[in-house]
Parts: structure tokens; sequence; C-alpha cells
């Protein structure tokens, strides 16, 4: 029996609550469940599982499943044993719409599942066959949450393991730069990592980043950002205006200038080690580190002042000023000016 098949036998014997694994770590066992609408990560968690049972099982049979459009019998039949005994990989797609047909033939199965056999299930999400999750879940199956990287901090954390696990390293100010690159779309995330890795020797700095990406759309709204928070009011507007006139939406400069203020407004006064505020506020310490030096010139009035002028123009530039040009340019002059006033 190959060590894959033993992980599966071994685990089909455990009665314990599901236990919740990272995508990266995941390992084949009977039944495992693949939940959450990011297909991006639910992809990397099939790929790990299948490239793991094929280095032990180089003739493993492997069968897709859509439990949308499901005849009753066919995961039975796809889980039979094999003339001469290959491990098997059954991957179940869309088990968020199954039909009942599926839905009472994969209770039966996870009830007794097959011996030398892993099934994938992956559910995109919503209440349909709860039933058959938790009954997924009470056998032990190890459950891999795909839930959307929301934060910027997860996306840098995401990106920091990206080339940890190619053993190469990425400064941190390069996966922020990255992520503010390319970081909306997680595949794009990835795939920018991979570009990164196979173009560029040694260590990936902000320069290197900023060559392959700095024309960006979130990359350059964070440049007008940053200069602005630093009170280099002159860049701020040259780099704002180059932006306009290139075609970049107001929408995402004005997002930018509100995240640098409320990450300075958050860590200004706040005492305690970067790594402490980091836990505590959710951020990298890092990012820590770097809002307070941008908090060095901001008094609490001014930062009260810029953050009222920056929601008053993301009102304006989405449809409340005739103008969100000139509320946009006069957001970024205050901003910039407000920097150092006591």
């Amino acid at each position: 029996m190959s060590p894959a098949a033993k992980t599966a036998r071994k685990t089909a014997g455990t009665k314990t609550s599901g236990q919740t694994v990272g995508w990266r770590e995941v390992e084949p066992a009977p039944i495992v469940l693949v939940a959450g609408p990011e297909e991006y990560i639910a992809t990397r968690a099939l790929d790990r599982i299948r490239s793991q049972l094929r280095e032990h099982e180089p003739a493993l049979e492997r069968t897709r499943l859509d439990a949308s459009d499901y005849a009753a019998g066919q995961l039975e039949m796809a889980a039979n044993p094999s003339l001469f005994g290959e491990a098997k990989l059954i991957e179940v797609s869309a088990v968020a719409a199954m039909n009942d047909e599926f839905l009472n033939d994969a209770l039966a199965y996870a009830a007794q599942p097959a011996e030398g056999t892993v099934v994938v299930l992956h559910h995109s999400g919503g209440a349909r066959g709860k039933k058959l999750l938790d009954a997924v879940k009470s056998n032990g199956a190890p459950v891999v949450e795909c839930q959307p990287l929301k934060k910027d901090s997860e996306k840098i954390d995401f990106v920091t393991r990206e080339f940890r696990d190619a053993r190469r390293r990425i400064e941190p100010a390069a996966a922020q730069a990255l992520v503010a690159a390319v970081g909306a779309n997680l595949s794009e995330l990835a795939a920018a990592c991979s570009q990164l890795l196979s173009d560029v020797e040694g260590q990936l700095t902000a320069d290197v980043v900023e060559r392959y990406y700095g024309g960006r759309v979130e990359a350059t709204a964070f440049k007008v950002a940053d200069a602005a928070l630093a009170g280099r009011g002159g860049q701020a507007l040259s780099t704002l205006r180059h932006a306009l006139a290139t075609g970049v939406d107001p929408v995402p400069l004005v997002a930018a200038l509100a995240m640098k203020l409320r990450t300075v407004a958050k860590v200004a006064g706040s005492r305690g080690s970067s790594g402490q505020l980091a836990r505590e506020l959710g951020m990298a310490p890092w990012q820590v580190d770097q809002a307070r030096r941008d908090s060095g010139g901001w008094t609490p009035s001014a930062l009260i002042q810029a953050i009222k002028v920056v929601a008053e123009a993301d009102a304006q530039v989405k449809g409340a000023a005739r103008d969100p040009v000139y509320a946009l340019e006069r957001a970024v002059t205050i901003i910039s000016t407000s920097v150092s006033r006591r």
C-alpha cells in the first residue's frame, strides 16, 4: 500500500471533529473538504494533494465529478478498487450546487470511505449541503478554508510566503509595493510572484518591483499618498496629474490616501513594541514601523482635518461634485501642507 493510501486509511478510522488546515499544509485523507469562495486557494490546495499522491503513486487514477450534474452511483463506481490496486483521487466540483442524488450518495460514502481512495469536495459556500459538510467534519476530515485575502497585511504575508517557499527573500517594502501594484486579484498576485522568481536572481527589492510593476494603477496611487503624507506637495501633485492624464480613475487614488491616513491614525500616539502593536491592530510589524515614521510630522488635529478632507473628496469623486479632479487635487494639497503643523 502506498504512503498516501496508508495516510488515507489511517485517517478513515479517526472519528473527531474536522480540523482546519492551511492550503499549503493539507495532506491526502479519505475525504478532504475544500470550502470557501476563493478559487485560487482551492486550486492550490487540490494541486498540492494531487502532486503528493502522484509522488508516491505515478499511476494514480484520477476521476472528476460535477456534483450539480451527478448521476446516482457514480461516486461508488469511481471509488471501487481497481484491478491492480492503484491509488485513486476523486475530485468533486460544484458541491455548493449538488443535486439530491449526490447528497444521498456522498452521505453514505462519508460514513464508510473506500480504502486507498482520496475524495476532495470543493464547496464554494452557501447553505446547500450543510448536512453533508457536517457529516464530513464530524468524521475528522481536514477542512481547507478558502476565504479571500481582503487585508493588505494578509496579501503581504502571502507574497512573503511565496518567496520563502521558493527559498528566496523579498524585502518588506518590495512585498508592499507588489501588493499595491497587483494585489486586487490573488491569482494575479501569485503570477507576479512567479514572474519575479523566474526573472530575477537574488533578493527582491522595491526597485525591482518598481521596474516591473511601477506603472500599475494601485502603485501610482500609493506613490501619490506617500508623497502627500510626507509633505512633498509638489511631487504628490505632479504624480497625481500624470496619473490622471494617463487615464487613472480618481477613486483608487482617494482610496490610497484614505488607507494611508487610517494607518497613521491607528499608530499615532500608540505605545508598545512593533510586534505588540501589529498583533493589536492586525498589521505587520514593518507596517507599524512605517506608519510611525509617517506619523512623525502629524498632530492629532491635523490628522482629523486630513481625514475629513479625504472623506469629502471620496464623496466628490463618486458623483457628489462636478469637478472630481479639483476635489482630489485640493485633498492632496491640504494633506501635504498639513504635515509638521504644531
